[in-house]
């Protein structure tokens, strides 16, 4: 097969490469589709970095709770509100029917044995996160050790479902007298 011919333009010496016409009529498209490529590939090394799947410097650790609702992989794990890893993964046990959960922690949190794990909330609307409260014993928490000691999620629809069936009963209940003198015993 021949090769095709490279055309001059007349008063050029012939030195530039030639641009092919499809990529010279569509110079602008093939910038903007670079620049997509670019944000997405700086977005994809942002969300590995914030979500801690980067593989950085960290141990893994678990902990077993009755109620996991809330939590899932990529949520946060907090030592007093400043986040230290994440949860990586979940499973449930057959055998006790806890939710096994799995968490990175950043390697220089070093955390006491007796420490302890809780499903927190930021709030009514917020995420739930794990919260490590450390504990004071001496000897300190190795790679793939357990946190025994937690605490689920707190069902909060249910406890403000509670709340207000509860709230008629003061208004049903019969008064007492609270604060009042008892009667006064003839001396």
């Amino acid at each position: 097969m021949p090769l095709p011919l490279q055309t001059i333009a007349p008063g050029s010496r012939g030195t530039e490469p030639a641009m092919s016409p499809i990529l010279k009529d569509h110079v602008a498209e093939a910038v903007a589709g670079l620049a997509v490529v670019a944000v997405a590939a700086l977005f994809l090394v942002y969300a590995l970095g914030r979500t801690g799947s980067a593989g950085g410097d960290s141990y893994p650790l678990t902990a077993r709770f009755p109620n996991s609702a809330g939590i899932t992989v990529g949520s946060d794990v907090r030592v007093s509100g400043l986040k230290v890893g994440t949860v990586t993964a979940q499973k449930l046990d057959t055998a006790s029917y806890q939710a096994v959960v799995t968490l990175s922690v950043a390697k220089d949190v070093k955390l006491p044995l007796d420490s302890s794990a809780a499903i927190t909330s930021e709030g009514l609307l917020g995420g739930s996160f794990i919260a490590l409260i450390p504990g004071g014993d001496p000897e300190q928490l190795a790679p793939g050790d357990e946190i025994t000691d937690t605490q689920g999620s707190t069902d909060l629809m249910g406890l403000i479902g509670s709340f207000i069936n509860r709230s008629g009963d003061e208004a049903k209940a019969p008064a007492t007298t609270s604060g009042a003198a008892a009667p006064a015993t003839g001396e």
